[in-house]
């Protein structure tokens, strides 16, 4: 298993790179433009340690990961990030069904309003599929 004490972190960040490009080829120039002025140090951290570190572990696959981070997040009502997140998801296959009823099931241990809250989420993020296309 990888240690991070001892690891290039060059190599940490271009392993969470090549995660973040798989969830959302443009979310590393956003993210790093959203923190420039204020925590700029924290967009690389962002893509070493849960990217890099976290999501790069054997034992689950990306998509399994996914789904478990946005019931997190629901559960949480961290609207921003799960909207993010379900994007991701939408990004590598995840249904929007699929995800309806990752935040259905959060009702349960999360509670209703934050599964109303998250459904919101699953809308918006998956918008761009239902739009109907541009008139050529």
């Amino acid at each position: 298993m990888r240690n991070p004490t001892t690891e290039n972190e060059n190599e940490r960040y271009d392993r969470g790179a090549a995660v973040q490009d798989t969830l959302d080829p443009d979310i590393r120039h956003e993210m790093t433009e959203s923190l420039a002025d204020i925590a700029p140090d924290f967009a690389r951290m962002t893509v070493e340690f849960p990217f890099g570190d976290i999501y790069s572990r054997p034992g689950l696959d990306l998509r399994s990961r996914q789904i478990a981070t946005i019931s997190a997040l629901c559960a949480m009502g961290a609207q921003r990030q799960l909207t993010v997140h379900l994007r991701f998801a939408r990004n590598i296959g995840i249904t929007r069904e699929e995800a309806v009823e990752v935040v259905m099931q959060m009702a349960v241990y999360a509670g209703w309003p934050k599964a109303m809250d998250g459904l919101r989420a699953v809308r918006e993020a998956y918008a761009e599929e239902e739009a109907p296309a541009p008139e050529a």
